[in-house]
């Protein structure tokens, strides 16, 4: 399904073109197995982002039906008080993952509260345990939130950007402050942050 020729591949290449700022070796590749090239991938941006600001273009989950066409899951979700909704669709660039929107209370419109890539249900969670790890393109927010329980949020530097600060082990068991950047929930980059190594629970020295 697309809209005026604009589909899934285009959709692709919009979230390509966020993440070309820190990876762009890896977006260079996907780009190409597309069939793209990074010419059409700013042109792709450049209608996605004309058609999101049309006064007719549709809204909210509406939005990414017509170019991605029915969800391929849509299921409740509850937050705090709130009753919400998320819906997925897959995608070919990354099989293993899922575009998801999360959608606010029916009763105050379904608003939509937020967009990224989340593991798909049933795909193997890659082992987190290291800095060697976390390489980019290897995980979501949710994977390593899970991976590194002490993980706090953090704004992003720009919309669809995502930052998580959290403790990762070092070869000599001590925690050391890391800070990782992702965009569209996809992780791009993983780096030491400031601040002292701290003692593991239970360590001996």
């Amino acid at each position: 399904m697309a809209i005026n020729g604009f589909g899934v591949t285009e959709f692709q290449l919009v979230l390509l073109r966020r993440m070309a700022d820190f990876q762009p070796g890896l977006v260079e590749g996907a780009v190409r197995r597309l069939g793209a090239t990074r010419a059409s991938m700013r042109e792709a941006n450049k209608r996605w982002q004309a058609m999101v600001r049309a006064p007719g273009f549709p809204r909210g989950a509406a939005r990414y039906a017509a170019v991605l066409g029915p969800a391929g899951a849509s299921v409740p979700r509850r937050i705090g008080d709130l009753d919400c909704v998320v819906r997925q669709w897959a995608l070919p660039l990354w099989p293993e993952l899922r575009f998801e929107i999360l959608l606010g209370p029916a009763e105050t419109g379904g608003p939509l509260l937020n967009e990224w890539l989340v593991r798909a249900a049933g795909s193997p969670v890659p082992a987190l345990r290291t800095p060697a790890d976390l390489a980019p393109w290897s995980c979501v927010v949710g994977d390593v939130g899970a991976a590194f329980p002490s993980a706090v949020p953090r704004e992003g530097s720009a919309p669809t950007r995502f930052r998580l600060d959290f403790a990762v082990p070092d070869a000599d068991g001590r925690l050391r402050p890391f800070e990782a950047d992702f965009t569209w929930g996809l992780l791009q980059e993983a780096r030491p942050s400031g601040g002292q190594g701290m003692d593991m629970p239970g360590d001996a020295r």
